[in-house]
């Protein structure tokens, strides 16, 4: 009688009641931990880097090329279920040796090839760093979107953006453009889901009713407030949320339009001699933030079954069905550039090249601007003052005065608006 405890084959898996344990057929073989690989030039043995032109493995030595083994598969890659097995069986680490780049001023940790060690941080520029072999404990991405963009072209399409506000100091204009622009792929999650809500609301409708006062009849317009009710269902298909807060939200907002029909299985030669970065909001997280998102969006289906725009006690009642996750790496091209002692951050998406960045606002420039909106009205009204007593041609004046200041008002607000956002990026 076989007294093997666990059985061959089995391996533990933690149980929800103290004191009895739990095992389950262990994974197959080929979904463990695989070995890390080096990339050497078959032909010279030099070390080999990912080649955004052709697409592939390019030795800059010999020439030697070699193209990754994995076609794209797109949307289509494979979805993961929210299990704790799905998680056990997932491969860990980057499947090639790499050392992580810790940057001892802003905490970032950036894997980088073997061969690169870089000095700099690319997330906040220090040189304050310190290298050392990257972890092989994390999780592997399931797919990413290789570059298609090269860093040559992010310098001319950065050189053009720092010209196209002219709220923006002269002196950022006279620049040749911003250099440095370093490749590296960053984390993100997406998610699928299904969300089925019940949701129930007070109604405002617009009623005229008549009333009888002073001896006669007469009407006014009321708001009825009626109870409604309904059911909606939303269906999410990879919504995109960030696995790191090391890049402002908005900036990554501002350049997550990655067309995922290009994903591409996930392999160690597409990060040949370009930078990574594993996620720091882990999956959990994520999903809460990716919850919270469908639930506001589901919200809004159901406040728009409503039968007017004017709702109040609003309740729902929500549940989430069919729930997936992928773990992926994108494209992004980061740098940082000085004005003033202040230092700025940069981003281009690597597959499609759309920019955000932080920009100072030049506030003497701006002030000078709504001054000299603001200005006509407020004098034109003060002419209308004085020229009242003349035959009263002051009134017109003064009434076009003031359509002239509010319209300065108007567009001051806009205007300051705006350069509000480039100091809060």
């Amino acid at each position: 009688m076989d007294t093997a405890f666990p059985p061959p084959g089995f391996v533990p898996v933690p149980s929800a009641i103290e004191g009895i344990e739990v095992f389950q057929p262990a994974p197959p073989d080929e979904e463990q931990l695989e070995e890390t690989v080096d990339f050497k030039c078959p032909q010279c043995g030099a070390t080999t880097a990912y080649s955004v032109a052709s697409g592939g493995l390019t030795c800059a030595h010999c020439g030697y090329f070699e193209a990754p083994n994995k076609p794209l598969v797109g949307q289509n890659a494979q979805e993961l279920e929210f299990t704790v097995q799905s998680l056990e069986r997932s491969a860990q680490g980057w499947g090639e040796v790499r050392l992580d780049l810790a940057c001892q001023n802003c905490g970032a940790q950036t894997s980088i090839p073997v061969d690169n060690i870089s000095d700099t941080c690319p997330f906040c520029g220090s040189n304050r760093v310190v290298h050392h072999q990257a972890a092989q404990d994390i999780l592997r991405p399931w797919c990413l979107i290789p570059f298609k963009i090269e860093a040559e072209q992010c310098n001319r399409i950065a050189a053009a953006w720092l010209t196209n506000s002219w709220m923006v100091p002269a002196s950022l204009k006279n620049r040749a453009g911003i250099h440095s622009f370093y490749g590296i792929y960053l984390p993100f999650w997406t998610f699928d889901a299904l969300t089925k809500a019940d949701w129930k609301a007070e109604v405002g409708h617009i009623v005229t009713e008549r009333y009888f006062e002073n001896g006669e009849w007469k009407t006014r317009v009321v708001t009825e407030w009626r109870w409604e009710s309904g059911h909606a269902e939303e269906t999410f298909d990879d919504l995109i949320i960030r696995g790191t807060d090391r890049i402002g939200s908005r900036l990554l907002t501002e350049i997550s339009n990655f067309n995922l029909t290009e994903l591409a299985p996930y392999e160690p030669k597409y990060l040949a001699g370009l930078g990574a970065k594993a996620y720091d909001i882990p999956l959990e997280k994520s999903w809460e933030m990716a919850r919270g998102e469908m639930r506001e969006r589901t919200r809004q289906a159901c406040v728009q079954q409503a039968s007017t725009s004017q709702v109040r006690n609003f309740s729902m009642k929500l549940d989430f069905d069919d729930e997936q996750w992928r773990y992926i790496l994108l494209p992004v091209y980061l740098t940082s550039y000085i004005h003033q002692d202040q230092k700025y951050q940069v981003v281009v998406n690597g597959q499609n090249g759309i920019i955000s960045g932080q920009q100072p606002a030049d506030w003497n420039k701006i002030w000078l601007v709504i001054g000299l909106l603001l200005t006509p009205g407020l004098l034109l009204g003060l002419i209308g003052l004085i020229t009242i007593p003349v035959a009263g041609a002051g009134i017109g004046i003064g009434a076009f005065g003031f359509v002239l200041l509010v319209l300065g008002l108007v567009l001051s607000a806009v205007i300051y608006q705006k350069a509000q956002a480039l100091d809060d990026l």
